[in-house]
């Protein structure tokens, strides 16, 4: 066996690049979707079922794709054909979004707009883990942190730059703003152009190389998982069967239908998958979920809290800033519209922090450990989300955003630093995709209960949603501790113990 060569800077530069296209597409997103939805009529307490389009495709696509990369090889190489196929449908999506005529059609493009970004980035996520050592690893992922940091920095505040450029920024009811137009034209192009950098100067190792490695099988993995027994799926089962019929019972809100059907489908998933051929794909997928590495259990509490925060703030800013910071709710406003603008250049000064951040975080790794490293930066990240709710003048919202940016860019970076040293290399996609349950799930969670905490339990203040994200951190931070030190962490301190 024999340890991967080092690749210089620039050659980890060039296979990270695309990741600017793709987090391109995904600031466009996150900063404008829940704008547009209200534009287009959506009240608050709708926009989070809105947004269940993006979790639901990371969750069908992310594992699909990472199964069938594990098992590509062409011209292209074996991640880079999703980088390509995911960009150009990904494109097409950034085309149509702003022109949608009604909510149904902006809605239906979202589902397809995250479908195809997901299937350009789970391939990314292996693409590090196949070609860098554990040593670089760390490096890798804070390259494609600071890629994310700069590519949502200018998707971000494309809005905000056109309206100072003299675009219209204000539209009649019902229609989306030309800044918001031409930035998801702009996005569309940089994110295929990325994508093909990448493609064209990057290379992968053919699997016989991958198998060749030290690192293809870390010690307590197996490449054959054993099938899930059937009978486990009965719990699960019962459980979703029962929350369906509580729900329906006592008439609670639909949404909460999502949190039931969860259950429920691990459950079928479980019974199913020895119903079927063992080497078929879906055996092979609940095979690998039910073997999971523990370090990757532990990790998966500590991303759920991470990506609730994250959620609360993606859906919830705009309303939060327009009401408390620009004094409206009125999406047809002229203040309304400004603030909206305003919330891009806030998330563009998270990106952009993040940037920053991800040059450190490898520095971090090496004084702190990772998983220190990741609780300082997670509870940075929940100080600043909670300031905002103390913080009147919204300029000074860019001050909370720096313990956002560092957040966001350890969230990126040091979840999958630790988990490509638990996972066997054979199977890095599949497992990439497997991990993606642990952002998709805390992000269903909050689509089907954000809206009913606003209008129940938070008096309609979107505030309190992110102050509810500050504290979804500051727990994620406390959890970074019981993970499993990662290898090479182990073998650093066994070393100095000799």
């Amino acid at each position: 066996m024999i340890e991967k060569p080092q690749l210089s800077f620039w050659q980890i530069w060039n296979m990270c690049f695309g990741f600017l296209g793709i987090q391109f597409g995904f600031a466009l997103q996150t900063a404008n979707v829940s704008r547009i939805f209200q534009t287009l009529g959506a009240d608050m307490e709708q926009v989070p079922g809105l947004w269940i389009a993006a979790p639901l495709t990371g969750l069908l696509v992310q594992p699909v794709i990472g199964y069938f990369s594990d098992r590509t090889w062409t011209r292209l190489g074996r991640r880079r054909p999703y980088f390509l196929w995911g960009a150009i449908f990904s494109t097409a999506a950034l085309l149509v979004m702003p022109n949608s005529p009604e909510l149904w059609i902006a809605a239906g493009t979202l589902w397809v707009l995250d479908a195809a970004l997901n299937v350009s980035m789970e391939p990314f996520r292996a693409f590090v883990g196949d070609n860098l050592s554990p040593r670089q690893r760390p490096t890798g992922y804070a390259m494609q942190s600071f890629f994310i940091g700069v590519g949502s920095v200018v998707a971000s505040l494309l809005p905000w730059l056109l309206a100072r450029a003299g675009v219209a920024n204000t539209a009649a009811p019902g229609q989306v703003p030309h800044t918001v137009r031409i930035a998801f034209y702009a996005g569309g192009a940089v994110l295929l152009l990325a994508i093909l950098w990448t493609v064209l100067r990057s290379r992968e190792y053919p699997p016989e190389a991958l198998r060749s490695f030290d690192d293809a099988e870390p010690p307590g993995t197996t490449t054959h998982a054993p099938l899930p027994p059937a009978s486990g799926g009965l719990p699960w089962l019962a459980v979703g069967v029962a929350g369906i019929v509580l729900i329906w019972s006592m008439d609670w809100a639909r949404l909460l239908y999502v949190l039931a059907a969860l259950p429920l489908a691990y459950g079928l998933m479980r019974l199913g998958a020895t119903r079927v051929a063992p080497d078929s794909m879906f055996a092979s997928l609940a095979a690998d979920l039910h073997a999971m590495p523990l370090a990757m259990r532990q990790l998966g509490v500590v991303q759920f809290f991470s990506w609730f925060g994250l959620f609360c703030m993606w859906i919830y800013t705009t309303a939060a800033v327009t009401q408390v910071h620009y004094g409206t709710s009125d999406a047809a406003s002229a203040a309304w519209n400004e603030g909206a603008n305003w919330v891009g250049v806030l998330f563009a000064a998270y990106n952009g922090f993040a940037a920053l951040a991800a040059i450190a975080i490898p520095w971090m790794g090496r004084r702190l450990g990772l998983r220190a490293s990741h609780l300082v930066n997670l509870w940075l990240g929940g100080i600043g989300l909670l300031s905002m709710a103390f913080i009147r003048d919204p300029q000074w919202l860019l001050l909370s955003m720096v313990g956002v940016g560092f957040a966001w860019a350890s969230i990126l970076s040091l979840p999958y630093a630790m988990l490509s040293d638990s996972v066997p290399a054979a199977k890095m996609g599949v497992y990439m995709g497997i991990f993606n349950f642990f952002i998709v799930i805390p992000q269903l969670v909050a689509v089907s209960v954000l809206g009913l905490l606003l209008s129940a339990l938070f008096d309609g203040q979107p505030m309190r949603i992110l102050m509810l994200g500050s504290a979804c951190f500051l727990v994620a931070g406390v959890c970074a501790l019981l993970v499993r030190r990662p290898m090479g962490e182990r073998a650093a301190v066994a070393a100095g113990a000799r």
